[in-house]
């Protein structure tokens, strides 16, 4: 296993960082290959009670990283990420900063909590981009934050700033970024201080009403790209990023007769 997905066992607190980058931390194939084995060890190890992930540099996440995600032979290794971390069932603490955005955005739906520092930009880049959204994020956002507000930033597609992010309930705090991974970290050992069975039973609880909803939009969400990944909108979202214009969705409509 390389160094993109960085893991530091402290005392009963796995520190879990994302780590390229260079790159923003988009996630590659690699990376997310190391990402699942990372938590999938996390889950076995009875030693390991609360998880704190983050991201190297000054971004959480950038997204994917669409110049290697063709590149996947047979099933995209996302796929099975998304679902192990979906099911992960220890305390998952998260502490994002700078970009978050696509991915890096929805894999914060899965925490159980969630910091930001001050410095966010947090995006859900899918219907700008003719897109769906993923990581079972259609159901976990609304869930977390409520319906109208989850449609409002869906729909739009619009920056969210940390102020708004605790705003909506995205995040439960706000630090200056400096102070961001020491408050994750010392939530997460105050977390991890109590029984490992408790904290999972205790998820467990928490997550049972939402299992169905997660499964069901893994589903929808997995249907409704197959229709758009490459569809006339993708194509020209991609196009005008390329070409450095404002794309022209109208145009794809055709008037009935």
């Amino acid at each position: 296993m390389s160094e993109l997905v960085l893991h530091e066992h402290r005392d009963g607190v796995l520190l879990v960082t994302l780590n390229r980058p260079d790159k923003s931390n988009a996630l590659s194939n690699p990376m997310w290959r190391e990402l699942q084995a990372v938590f999938e060890s996390a889950a076995a190890d009875d030693t390991v009670a609360a998880v704190v992930l983050t991201g190297a540099g000054k971004h959480f996440c950038a997204g994917v990283d669409l110049a290697d995600f063709a590149n996947a032979d047979g099933d995209h290794p996302y796929a099975s990420c998304a679902r192990v971390v979906a099911a992960f069932d220890k305390p998952l603490l998260a502490a994002a900063r700078g970009v978050a955005v696509g991915g890096g955005a929805t894999m914060l739906f899965h925490a159980d909590i969630v910091y930001v520092g001050e410095s966010l930009r947090m995006r859900l880049p899918f219907v700008n981009l003719g897109l769906v959204p993923e990581f079972a994020s259609s159901y976990l956002l609304q869930a977390n934050i409520g319906a109208q507000r989850a449609a409002e930033l869906m729909l739009t597609a619009e920056w969210i700033d940390a102020a708004r992010a605790l705003e909506t309930g995205i995040a439960a705090r706000v630090a200056p970024d400096e102070a961001l991974l020491p408050l994750a970290l010392a939530k997460a050992a105050e977390i991890a201080q109590w029984p490992v069975n408790a904290l999972r039973e205790t998820k467990r609880c928490l997550k049972a009403t939402q299992r169905a909803g997660i499964a069901a939009a893994f589903a929808a969400e997995d249907e409704g790209m197959r229709r758009q990944a490459g569809s006339p909108e993708n194509i020209e979202a991609v196009m005008a990023f390329i070409e450095k214009r404002k794309p022209d969705f109208r145009s794809l409509v055709k008037p009935k007769a």
